[in-house]
C-alpha cells in the first residue's frame, strides 16, 4: 500500500477514535467526520485497487463520485485501472458502502447538527468498508 493511503487511513482512524471519546460527545466532531470518512473510503478504495495490482500509476478517485450511480463509478474507475472492472469481485459491495458513506455527506459536512446516530452509522459503515478491503 502506498504510504500515503496508509497515513490518511491512520489520521482518519484517529479522528474516529478522538470523536468517540470525546466527553462533549461525538457531533461536537460531525464536519471534521464527515470530511475525514471521505477522505478515509478513497483511501480504503485505492488501496484495495493498489493490492490487487490493477491501479495505474498516479490514479486518483475522487469521493465524489461516490454519490453517483454505480454504474456511473464502475465507468470512472474503469478508467483507472489496468483490468476490466467486471474482474474486481469485490468492488459492487464496496461500491454500495461507499455510496452510504458518501450520500448524506454535505449535509453532514454542511448542513445543521444530525443526530448521533447517523455518525455513529457512518463510522460503522467505514469500519465495515475497512473490513472488506482487508486493510489491517
Amino acid at each position: 500500500m502506498k504510504e500515503g493511503n496508509k497515513k490518511i487511513i491512520e489520521e482518519v482512524l484517529d479522528e474516529i477514535g478522538s470523536a468517540l471519546k470525546d466527553p462533549k460527545g461525538i457531533q461536537s466532531h460531525q464536519r471534521r467526520i464527515a470530511f475525514s470518512l471521505s477522505l478515509g473510503i478513497v483511501a480504503l478504495i485505492e488501496s484495495y485497487l493498489e493490492n490487487l495490482n490493477v491501479l495505474k500509476s498516479g490514479a486518483k478517485i475522487n469521493h465524489s463520485w461516490f454519490k453517483k450511480k454505480k454504474g456511473n463509478v464502475k465507468k470512472l474507475i474503469s478508467n483507472l485501472i489496468t483490468c476490466p472492472i467486471e474482474n474486481l469481485k469485490e468492488i459492487d459491495g464496496l461500491l454500495d458502502l461507499t455510496f452510504e458513506i458518501e450520500n448524506q455527506r454535505n449535509a453532514i459536512a454542511y448542513g445543521g447538527m444530525v443526530d448521533e446516530k447517523v455518525l455513529i452509522e457512518k463510522i460503522n459503515l467505514f469500519f465495515k468498508l475497512k473490513e472488506k478491503v482487508k486493510y489491517d
